[in-house]
């Protein structure tokens, strides 16, 4: 595995690392020197990650967990700082929704199903891996939000809680990089556009893709890697004072 070697010495979980984005990270942390956590709730699936990820040279582990229950989220965090002595990195990266419904059909178990596995999960995960990184006066801790949390998707149909979740996972991002700055800890998001991952396409027809990308500016939908090597910028020492923020990553789709 060729690299440059940014994240050399450095513990990193990635959560939702069986596909998509996290696959994405993970791989792209790994390949930068980094001891990737892999973290889903689908054993096979970071089995196959960190399989990929070793054949390449890398080093990475696998924990499961349903990272909406708060104490698996503790034990998972506990055992990694048992196994491993820190934590430097938290990639927030659980997330998504099943269906699209207008507000009239949103059951409450929707609302709080879609709520739990976008904030709750975040919140959870950055609490835990919190006290670790306070201990140690430093740490970077990314969440994945999305286009959907910061406006309605102008080119395609949203969905309520999503967004609502996506934008409150933004919110708290703030919040905690105004809380814990002083530990030298910086807290970011990345807000993706559509990105082709197995999930979207699962979920939206090619119709809705080919119209998405003919409407942003440069006529194309990114792509999992264009996410990780933004993550990696932010878990960089490059990026050491950058806390806050959002970072969009959409091909242009959403300018604000």
């Amino acid at each position: 595995m060729e690299s440059i070697g940014k994240l050399v010495g450095n513990v990193a979980i990635v959560t939702a690392a069986g596909q998509g984005l996290g696959e994405s990270i993970a791989k792209t942390f790994a390949r930068e020197g980094a001891l990737v956590i892999l973290v889903d709730i689908n054993q096979q699936e970071i089995l196959r990650v960190k399989e990929d990820i070793i054949e390449e040279g890398g080093r990475a582990d696998l924990m499961v967990a349903d990272l909406t229950k708060s104490d698996q989220v503790n034990d998972l965090v506990n055992a990694v700082v048992k196994d491993y002595k820190t934590i430097d990195i938290l990639i927030n990266g659980a997330g998504g929704f099943q269906k699209f419904s207008p507000i009239n059909e949103i059951t409450d178990s929707d609302w709080n199903d879609v709520i739990a596995l976008n904030l709750n999960s975040a919140f959870y995960c950055s609490r835990a891996v919190s006290s670790i990184m306070i201990e140690n006066k430093k740490g970077r801790i990314i969440s994945l939000s999305s286009g959907a949390g910061i406006a309605p998707n102008p080119y395609a149909p949203s969905y309520i809680p999503y967004g609502a979740a996506k934008a409150g996972l933004i919110g708290m991002t703030k919040l905690m990089a105004r809380d814990i700055g002083q530990y030298g800890i910086t807290v970011n998001v990345i807000a993706p556009g559509t990105a082709l991952t197995p999930r979207v396409k699962r979920i939206r027809d090619q119709e809705s893709l080919d119209n998405i990308a003919s409407m942003n500016p440069m006529r194309n939908l990114i792509e999992p890697k264009d996410c990780a090597e933004a993550a990696l910028f932010l878990a960089s020492d490059e990026a050491r004072y950058i806390t806050g923020i959002t970072l969009m990553v959409n091909a242009g789709n959403l300018i604000l």
